[in-house]
């Protein structure tokens, strides 16, 4: 009894450390969120007089009202164009490449998914220097073809990896029973494989989709007209010479977010579903 005792205890004891560690990363994740929130809503005029956690006294549309008309729409189509460009054919080409690496046989398809193992360990800003060559020399410099093939690129490694973890984890007696059927390999990728690695594909899109859509690095060099600019690049709009409109570069934020936090909302569950399972060997 002394043992088991002492046992619960230090549960208790655990658990109340990780409780307390739980609340207090809560409290940084939500004091920058509520601190954006709340200087959206106030005038540019008071931001620097009044207290940057106290809630404004008198709140306004303003900064919201000032992004939409700065050409938010244009800025956010662009965004919209480059992230669709590029995220659907990324899962695509991966989802394909991981179902032959795993149901394929041969040396060529273990060396290709070596080479995609390579690409995670090259780094977007390793490569800038050539993509701009690349882009350059195939006169694509200043559109938004030139944000979505990078884009591609650097999202198929890790793509692979993890719908690969998946396709690996369906039982091959679902594939001999599909064979047996008469099924080809296609109609065995789009009737067994494609509705079985569902959670992958929603992670994975998920995840490409949400660094697209914040990436700086390419739009920032790859682009110039202010007509093609992203979401990102949209935050300059608000900065001056001498001062920046803070209200108005946290409201873009705020309105930056919300397709994210819709996308991460309507597929939560297989999100979480792919995170967890997607690695389970």
């Amino acid at each position: 009894m002394t043992a088991v005792t002492t046992l619960r205890r230090r549960a208790a004891k655990l658990n109340w450390i990780g409780g307390l560690a739980g609340w207090f990363w809560l409290a940084i994740v939500i004091i920058p969120i509520y601190w954006i929130v709340i200087t959206s809503l106030k005038p540019q005029s008071v931001y620097f007089v009044t207290n940057p956690f106290a809630p404004p006294t008198s709140p306004t549309l303003d900064s919201y009202r000032l992004v939409i008309e700065s050409n938010f729409v244009r800025y956010f189509f662009n965004s919209v164009i480059v992230t669709v460009g590029a995220v659907v054919p990324a899962v695509f080409v991966s989802f394909m490449a991981s179902f032959a690496i795993v149901r394929g046989r041969g040396r060529f398809l273990k060396s290709v998914n070596g080479l995609f193992l390579m690409g995670l360990a090259i780094p977007l800003q390793a490569t800038i220097i050539p993509v701009y060559l690349l882009i350059i020399r195939l006169h694509l410099y200043d559109t938004l073809l030139a944000l979505i093939l990078p884009s591609i690129a650097f999202a198929i490694p890790l793509s692979v990896l993890v719908l690969s973890n998946f396709v690996r984890d369906v039982p091959n007696e679902l594939f001999e029973s599909m064979r047996l059927d008469g099924c080809s390999e296609w109609q065995t990728l789009w009737r067994l494989a494609l509705p079985l690695t569902r959670p992958a594909l929603v992670t994975v899109t998920i995840y490409n989709a949400l660094g697209i859509w914040n990436g700086f690095l390419l739009p920032l060099v790859l682009t110039q007209s202010p007509d093609l600019r992203v979401l990102p690049l949209a935050l300059w709009t608000f900065q001056g010479q001498y001062s920046v409109n803070v209200p108005a570069v946290l409201a873009s934020v705020v309105l930056t977010t919300l397709p994210i936090l819709v996308l991460y909302v309507v597929g939560r569950r297989q999100l979480l579903s792919g995170l967890t399972a997607g690695f389970s060997k």
